[in-house]
């Protein structure tokens, strides 16, 4: 097939998607596939990068290498993608898209659009369940009517945050204990997100949060285990092992996922097998009502007391960086990283074909 592979983009999360691209081009099989690598500029410019040392895209020295040249997405089906060389256009058919796009633009259901109308298979979930687990607040309306348990929360938006702090602050106060994490409703990649322990943090908590998005959730703190569930599938999804992320920070934010070397991960989590059990089914469980389809990594946190599973975030478009959990989990699970690229390509074409 014709793989076209999409990374960077218009996102607070560029630099983590230029890295997740790195590893997926390096397990894409190129005996079976013609790989077509396109990087988005943090100003929205599409350049088709033909090089193979794909080490060369974090810290994008990638757009300086021999032979790049602006690309663009034809929406008129069959034509695919089009190369602006100096001989003029290049068209290149397309049979499916691996959009290594995290966040905004990339996990929002707007590059899954683009591909819908263009007529090519796109790997991960389509539009309306990308579009459902970006936003936070839909997600948690979403898993409420499954019965999967989640933190209690509260919608602050950021006409309210510029104009009436004060009395938001107050009204959350009312209804909340400390300490609370604030986090953006439509990023990932922890980007935005704080902890607040009292109102003066709590204020400014909201104000950051408020910068990287209109609608921000307010969240009860959960007492347990940061444990996250990869996974894979069309109709009949599998779930991973269960692993368990260990902070190297008061909490996971950004600077701990990639730049501490505190953090780790343990895979297997450390806890009971029943619990795992529990949190692989609640994962599938919420995969299936919010409609994904190819992979989503499922996040939750096992009570310390009770062990209670309590529903965290999904992300559908998870990193694939070298540390990342989604492929980890799976490797765990007896799953090498080569089949695993090469099975997400086979789901988007089988979603795609219905």
């Amino acid at each position: 097939m014709n793989v076209l592979v999409l990374f960077g983009g218009v996102s607070p999360e560029h630099d983590v998607s230029l890295r997740s691209a790195e590893f997926i081009l390096q397990h894409i099989d190129r005996e079976k596939h013609q790989v077509y690598p396109v990087g988005i500029t943090k100003e929205g410019k599409w350049l088709y990068y033909p090089g193979m040392d794909f080490s060369l895209l974090p810290g994008e020295k990638w757009q300086e290498t021999e032979g790049v040249c602006e690309a663009a997405l034809s929406p008129s089906r069959g034509q695919g993608l089009l190369l602006l060389r100096d001989s003029g256009f290049q068209m290149v058919p397309i049979d499916v898209c691996f959009p290594v796009l995290h966040g905004e633009n990339g996990e929002d259901g707007s590059i899954q659009g683009l591909m819908q109308v263009a007529g090519i298979p796109c790997v991960g979930p389509g539009v309306a369940s990308s579009a459902s687990c970006m936003d936070k607040t839909i997600t948690k309306m979403t898993v409420a009517e499954t019965g999967v348990r989640q933190a209690n929360w509260y919608l602050a938006r950021r006409d309210r945050i510029q104009k009436n702090l004060e009395w938001l602050v107050r009204d959350i106060e009312s209804g909340s204990e400390y300490p609370l994490f604030v986090k953006p409703s439509g990023t990932g990649s922890s980007v935005g997100v704080s902890k607040a322990r009292n109102t003066e943090e709590l204020k400014a908590a909201l104000v950051e949060a408020a910068k990287f998005d209109s609608k921000v959730l307010v969240e009860e703190f959960i007492d347990g285990h940061e444990v996250e569930v990869a996974v894979l599938g069309n109709d009949e999804p599998i779930a991973s092992v269960v692993g368990e992320v260990i902070a190297g920070a008061e909490f996971y934010d950004y600077e701990a996922k990639y730049h501490s070397n505190a953090s780790r991960t343990e895979i297997p989590a450390n806890i009971p097998d029943e619990a795992a059990q529990r949190l692989r089914e609640a994962a599938v469980t919420v995969y299936k009502a919010l409609g994904c389809k190819g992979l989503s990594r499922v996040d939750f946190f096992l009570t310390y007391k009770g062990e209670e599973v309590v529903f965290n975030e999904i992300n559908t478009l998870p990193g694939f960086t070298s540390i990342s959990m989604y492929p980890k989990l799976f490797e765990a699970a007896g799953i090498p990283n080569d089949f695993l690229v090469e099975e997400l390509l086979r789901l988007a074409v089988e979603a795609y074909n219905g």
